[in-house]
């Protein structure tokens, strides 16, 4: 079965994918900093018995304590889970799809976290599917709901919807333009936020930015995707039109070209500089520059971090054989037919 990332999708010159995420917690059980082991142990497994049986849509349960450590960050590395979800601990679970476009964690900052990932922008696609799983859960198990505030979460700021939604966006334009201060300020004043690659505190990698919603309280979810969605169509349009005054400058045509040698020719690749890379090649490849695979490049993004690397490989491989093995398999994915 292909992974989301791996298939071709709309708006895929700047968007990447889109994820919806709700938050849910269960009337019976306090939040999961007040539960111990047991506790959290026994919401994994009345949620997991609750989805046995969703239609067209297998899970597959995983105790986070079973993973080693390379998994578990390879799953924050694909935004399966969150990075302080990857941190070990006791009575923590995670239902995975076979595409890894769902994923469930239990017991994280709140009992149930339902995220949805599509490629390209796929807002109601995403929250469609979030939410028939949502509704499940909620004819079988009963949630933590007040009819004044909406749905009780440990973070206040998640309390009412429950849900982010988000996109991941390619703005290398505006980004290397010096955009994004100006950005971020004019989008927060319309109830939005953008972040790094990993979302808050995180950096922007290979240009790479989250655009999500941050009001979840006394609004709907249609307003909400309503509005994220119209927005981001804005940014879409700035980054292409800055996009084709970028690229007209000489000194970005150079970056562009050199980028592409050093990927066609690279002994060793580390992940950070792979993504540098790419988000050149993929400018290139967005303005016909040159003839790269904007889907390759999605997969190659996803699949050739490190942890993840090692996982498909060998978790025991040093750095320099991860570098190298990651130079060999970007030049066979993306160069073979030059």
């Amino acid at each position: 079965m292909n992974k989301w990332y791996e298939t071709k999708s709309s708006h895929d010159d700047v968007i990447l994918s889109t994820r919806i995420r709700f938050a849910r917690n269960l009337e019976d059980y306090p939040f999961p900093c007040r539960l111990d082991a047991e506790g959290r142990e026994k919401v994994c497994h009345t949620v997991r018995d609750a989805l046995q049986d969703i239609p067209g849509l297998t899970l597959h349960y995983i105790e986070m304590q079973s993973l080693s450590p390379k998994q578990a960050v390879s799953l924050a590395e694909r935004h399966l889970i969150s990075p302080e979800f990857a941190t070990p601990q006791q009575g923590r679970a995670l239902l995975l799809s076979d595409d890894e476009s769902v994923s469930i964690m239990l017991c994280e900052e709140d009992h149930i976290r339902i995220q949805v990932i599509k490629g390209g922008l796929d807002l109601q696609g995403a929250f469609d599917l979030a939410n028939k799983i949502d509704d499940l859960l909620d004819s079988r198990l009963k949630y933590a709901f007040d009819e004044r505030i909406g749905y009780l979460t440990q973070c206040p700021t998640n309390l009412g919807t429950g849900m982010r939604a988000s996109v991941m966006m390619h703005l290398p334009a505006l980004s290397k333009c010096g955009q994004m201060s100006k950005l971020a300020s004019t989008v927060s004043k319309l109830g939005l936020t953008i972040r790094g690659t990993y979302g808050e505190g995180s950096n922007a990698k290979g240009d790479l930015f989250q655009l999500s919603n941050q009001v979840t309280l006394g609004i709907s979810e249609r307003a909400a995707l309503d509005n994220l969605k119209a927005i981001t169509m804005q940014i879409a349009t700035q980054e292409r039109a800055a996009g084709e005054e970028f690229v007209k400058n000489v000194n970005v045509l150079d970056r562009i070209t050199r980028a592409c040698g050093i990927l066609s020719s690279a002994r060793l690749l580390s992940t950070d500089e792979m993504l540098e890379l790419f988000s050149w090649v993929r400018l290139g490849a967005v303005y016909h520059i040159i003839d790269a695979d904007i889907a390759g490049i999605n997969e190659l993004t996803e699949t050739m971090q490190a942890a993840t690397l090692a996982c498909a490989v060998d978790e025991s491989m040093t750095s320099d054989a991860r570098d190298e093995y990651r130079a060999k398999t970007v030049q066979e994915k993306l160069f073979a037919s030059q």
